[in-house]
């Protein structure tokens, strides 16, 4: 076996293996065998390394050794390198997301008096969560320049009606599980987990009556970490426009 053939089956051999770590990141924090501070700060972090590594070992086998590999060297050379730039590109994406949003987990329409959560804490506290208490002017401020267009909806419908509305869409929403709602108070509760390392966020929706119709106020929030590389915002936008298409 010549060097370019070694260096194309080393290269595979390299993707595997991160795509092995990228794997078992969510896995072991999910089975309680590491914290998930060490999966995202190690084990993404080994897997993007080795994912670099494959793909430029098998860049350089393809571009200096190209008459030293065979027709099976070749195909995984490039299967290699395929899969080293796309698992290099997963942690890489991650990072870059972390550093253009700010580090809060707490989002909502009404950062003066925040929809508080109740059928949730049960939850929350057996899994540790950070606490539900909104941290005021600063988190709002953070928010602000952030997230600028989180706002609260307004409905032309009596308080009743647009509860019913604003149940249909979140049961509708991809995901969700509805916690609680009651109409008295015009409150609904629910959680979403992430795909991958099924974090989750809770979600609180409060429906007031105003002297137009309505008001629908939502909250957001993480149950780990600090940062929601923008997942609570984005969870906002998305079932505003959705509560908005319900009514068109």
């Amino acid at each position: 076996m010549n060097w370019p053939q070694k260096g194309a089956l080393l290269s595979l051999l390299l993707a595997i293996l991160a795509l092995l770590l990228l794997a078992i990141a969510p896995l072991g924090w999910r089975a309680g065998w590491w914290h998930y501070r060490f999966a995202f700060s190690w084990l993404m972090t080994s897997s993007g390394i080795l994912a670099l590594a494959a793909a430029i070992s098998a860049l350089v086998s393809i571009v200096l050794g190209w008459s030293g590999l065979d027709q099976t060297a070749g195909a995984v050379a490039v299967v290699a390198m395929l899969l080293g730039a796309f698992l290099a590109f997963v942690p890489w994406q991650y990072n870059r997301t972390r550093y253009t949003v700010p580090r809060i987990h707490d989002i909502t329409t009404d950062t003066e008096n925040p929809p508080q959560f109740a059928a949730v804490l049960p939850a929350r506290a057996a899994e540790q969560a950070a606490s539900s208490a909104y941290e005021g002017r600063e988190l709002a401020r953070q928010q602000r320049a952030a997230y600028p267009d989180i706002e609260p909806l307004t409905l032309p419908l009596a308080a009743g009606e647009a509860f019913q509305r604003a149940l249909e869409v979140a049961r509708a929403m991809p995901g969700w599980t509805i916690v609680a709602s009651d109409p008295g108070t015009g409150r609904i509760e629910a959680s979403q987990a992430s795909r991958w390392f099924r974090f989750i966020d809770d979600i609180v929706i409060r429906v007031s009556p105003i002297d137009s119709g309505s008001r629908v106020d939502m909250r957001s929030l993480s149950r780990q970490g600090r940062s929601d590389f923008g997942v609570n915002a984005a969870r906002i936008r998305s079932y505003m426009s959705a509560l908005k298409k319900r009514l068109a």
